[in-house]
């Protein structure tokens, strides 16, 4: 039998059940006192619950293809992790919007949307070939978070705890939907468009949340805001400074 997955014969992807008391974190600036930094990660967190579920979805369609016991494995662990990392975003962003007074729905509106009326009508390659692009960008940033040790240092222990958990369960299960992807004949010319774009939608979607936080916090015109904002962007942690070359290297 042909071995399907890439990884190490050691490597496991455990599916954990954490628990994360929220509330008094998510009701203040949480991240270091800083409405940017706030924002950025609370927009991000609005992108999963919907995201996690086509994630699952994409790689269901292929399983009767993988004939490998261990890749198999993985793909129920895979299942087992993004469902949790749905369940507790989903949990987050409920909360948020009840304890800060942000719609919900405004927030998820371009999401739904997109997800409705362009991504159902790709063919199910594609959605994978998407799938395998934000695991990508998703384990680009783990990685960063996990190497920094200070990245939340002085912001809530609760949500800092939910990220950390997080991004080591993006770093375990990055490889999986690329082995799908390889393993049913997915081209490179493909994952190359769809990493553009889900790398295009992802900013997207986090700063059109972010501006709207702003916004509704009367944030958006401060100047600590913007300075607190090129330099988490930009300097340091520079987190899409650091991203730029793992990025590149998909290609």
């Amino acid at each position: 039998m042909n071995k399907q997955s890439g990884s190490p014969a050691r490597h496991t992807i455990n599916v954990r059940k954490p628990n994360f008391d929220l509330e008094s974190d998510l009701a203040h600036d949480w991240f270091d006192g800083s409405a940017f930094k706030t924002a950025f990660e609370n927009s991000f967190s609005l992108l999963f619950p919907l995201g996690e579920r086509a994630f699952i979805e994409s790689v269901k369609h292929f399983e009767k293809d993988i004939k490998d016991p261990k890749l198999l494995d993985e793909i129920y662990s895979f299942y087992g992790q993004e469902a949790a990392h749905r369940k507790h975003h989903q949990q987050y962003n409920d909360l948020l919007c009840r304890l800060r007074g942000y719609e919900l729905e405004e927030l998820s509106k371009p999401q739904v949307i997109r997800h409705r009326d362009r991504y159902s009508l790709l063919k199910p390659i594609q959605r994978l070939a998407s799938t395998v692009a934000a695991e990508h960008l998703t384990a680009i940033l783990a990685d960063n978070l996990l190497r920094d040790k200070e990245h939340f240092e002085g912001s809530g222990k609760e949500v800092a705890k939910l990220w950390y958990w997080h991004a080591l369960e993006e770093t375990e299960h990055k490889a999986v939907a690329f082995d799908v992807y390889k393993t049913v004949g997915g081209s490179l010319k493909m994952r190359r468009r769809a990493l553009l774009l889900a790398t295009y939608f992802i900013l997207k979607d986090t700063f059109r949340g972010i501006f709207i936080m702003l916004k509704h916090d009367k944030q958006q015109w401060k100047l600590r805001t913007w300075i607190d904002a090129i330099n988490f962007i930009f300097i340091k942690p520079g987190i899409l400074r650091t991203a730029f070359l793992p990025w590149l290297a998909f290609f």
